[in-house]
């Protein structure tokens, strides 16, 4: 692998790995917030959070696995 290539993919891999901190985070602060509203959520309110949730934590492995597989490049 040339230099050029080599640049690519640690930028490559910068970015994911930041995507995948700020989808971690994105998806503990929604457990938080749901957690601190309590009760006072309607049910709706409560599956949407969950969703939310998942959807960060789903967006955060998939980053992981993209960080991984430019590791064995």
């Amino acid at each position: 692998m040339d230099i050029k290539d080599q640049l690519k993919n640690t930028v490559g891999m910068v970015k994911d790995s930041v995507s995948e901190a700020a989808h971690k985070s994105e998806a503990e602060a929604e457990r938080a917030s749901r957690e601190l509203a309590g009760d006072t959520l309607t049910p709706g309110e409560k599956v949407g959070s969950v969703a939310n949730e998942a959807k960060n934590r789903v967006q955060a492995g998939i980053d992981h696995a993209k960080v991984e597989a430019r590791k064995e490049i």
